[in-house]
């Protein structure tokens, strides 16, 4: 029974070792740190506060229909702009932003071409040494306020202490726990009236196709506009399994396009313009390949040595090759045998990049390229400038890349590829307004720009509706911002979606 608000109650005592066990159990609370700046930019100079740190993800708990209250679940790390002196923050654009793997941090996005500071690069990408910051002006902080979002697993983000490490390694309740962050942020910072906005890039396109109508349908909160950096929302065109051919006829152009820029072409084709090739690959991947492809068995000898004629035309491969992998090159052949009497390998992640194994007479590469360097300066970077810029001192890792896609779980896509593209378009015909960016890099093979096209070109939207898909192209890779002329273009693209 209650007892009297008066009477005292007499407690054990505790000995010495319970007493260090209760000293030290972590307190759960948000833990948030705030920090002025300023940027000097060509139009004048932005002063803006940083407010970096974790908040609680909680969870309504019930047992046999009876609520037993909200359990902490998680500590979600964050890093969030806003510029100082405006006169109504509560309908500034508030755009954000996350990337991929699954199991990586936001760092790529907010120090590749959003946030204040940026990793310069040379005007090809490779990051300069001894890795630092710059002043990023190509921001978007002057035309919104950003919020870069860590995953759980990943940066800071962790599971409460009794949890389960992987719970939220998976499709759908990564999106609850980030579109839960989204509603928190939005609840805690009065933002709900501001003009809202996600980029994601690479897996973080397929969470934010997923985000698009979870938030709509569990929290009403209606998007402004989405951008989707190097596109993975349908896995079917990535994933070279066995009796799916769809792969092979979405790469060719990708494979056209590297094999152009390391002149590894006949010559008709490569005093041809980039565009030009990879337009004529496309033709013939959708024209003829596919069909080819599609007959398996069926097809004729004479049909064979033809088509293997021409995807060695614009794979820049031998037909011998070609016709030893069945008329059906992989990416991981590709990367091997392109450059291989050259004895060098060319990257993933941005083709363009070229590298050595130990020898030249394997199947696959050995690594990736275009990521190593970027991999080491981007860590380098985002932990100086946590620690010595917003000030947020954190004895654990921050997690720049966790190993969390092969753990992944995908169980509301069993026995199927996963396809996010109906969550997209749901939301775009709930909410006609939604305007939608596609940047893709020619020289990506891991998320090729053909299939984003297919993608985007069988999401089964009303007509009406297509105008708001805005489809945009560069001569650089997954990560496109790291080449110079790329992160230009593209900070204008973003720039106009914003303002749209």
């Amino acid at each position: 029974m209650p007892l009297p608000k008066n009477e005292s109650v007499q407690r054990p005592e505790l000995t010495a070792n319970e007493a260090a066990k209760v000293d030290a159990k972590p307190v759960l609370a948000d833990h948030i740190v705030t920090t002025s700046h300023s940027l000097k930019l060509m139009a004048g100079t932005l002063k803006y506060t940083a407010t970096c740190g974790t908040v609680l993800i909680n969870e309504d708990q019930e047992k046999d229909g009876v609520f037993e209250g909200a359990k902490p679940k998680a500590q979600m790390f964050f890093i969030a702009y806003t510029l100082q002196g405006v006169k109504d923050s509560a309908t500034r654009p508030l755009l954000f932003s996350f990337n991929g793997g699954p199991g990586s941090s936001s760092v790529w996005l907010h120090l590749g071409i959003a946030g204040p500071k940026r990793v310069p690069c040379d005007a090809m990408g490779n990051p300069s040494l001894p890795h630092r910051l710059v002043d990023n002006e190509h921001t978007l902080l002057a035309e919104a306020d950003l919020v870069f979002i860590d995953p759980i697993g990943t940066g800071f983000s962790r599971m409460v202490e009794g949890e389960k490490t992987k719970e939220f390694h998976d499709y759908q309740r990564d999106v609850e726990s980030v579109g839960e962050f989204i509603r928190l942020y939005l609840s805690q910072n009065n933002r709900w009236n501001s003009p809202k906005f996600l980029m994601g890039e690479s897996y973080g396109t397929t969470r934010a196709a997923g985000l698009s109508n979870h938030l709509q349908e569990k929290h009403g909160i209606a998007l402004n506009g989405i951008a989707l950096v190097s596109c993975a929302v349908e896995f079917q065109t990535l994933c070279f399994d066995h009796g799916n051919d769809l792969p092979y006829v979405i790469y060719l152009p990708g494979y056209a396009a590297t094999a152009w820029y390391h002149k590894a072409l006949a010559p008709v084709l490569q005093k041809q313009s980039l565009a030009a090739v990879v337009a004529a690959a496309e033709k013939f991947a959708n024209d003829i390949y596919h069909v080819a492809l599609l007959k398996g068995a069926r097809i004729t000898a004479k049909e064979r040595e033809e088509v293997a004629q021409q995807v060695a035309l614009y794979s820049g491969l031998s037909k011998e090759f070609v016709l030893d992998c069945n008329l059906r090159v992989s990416d991981s052949r590709f990367f091997k045998e392109l450059l291989r009497a050259r004895g060098q390998i060319v990257g993933r992640l941005d083709s363009r990049f070229i590298g050595y194994d130990k020898d030249s007479g394997g199947e696959t590469i050995e690594h990736d390229p275009s990521f190593n360097g970027l991999r080491q300066a981007y860590s380098s970077c985002i932990n100086q400038y946590l620690r010595e810029d917003l000030k947020f001192t954190q004895t654990n890792p921050y997690n720049v890349i966790a190993l969390l896609w092969d753990k992944w779980s995908y169980k509301e896509f069993t026995n199927k590829y996963v396809n996010v593209g109906d969550s997209l378009r749901q939301a775009m015909h709930g909410n006609p307004n939604l305007k939608i960016y596609v940047a893709s890099g020619y020289y990506d093979l891991a998320t090729p720009h053909a299939s984003g096209d297919f993608t985007l070109a069988h999401l089964g939207l009303h007509e009406s509706l297509r105008k708001n898909i805005q489809i945009r192209y560069y001569e650089s890779g997954h990560m496109m911002y790291v080449h110079k002329a790329s992160l230009e273009q593209m900070g204008k693209d973003l720039r106009q979606l914003v303002k749209s």
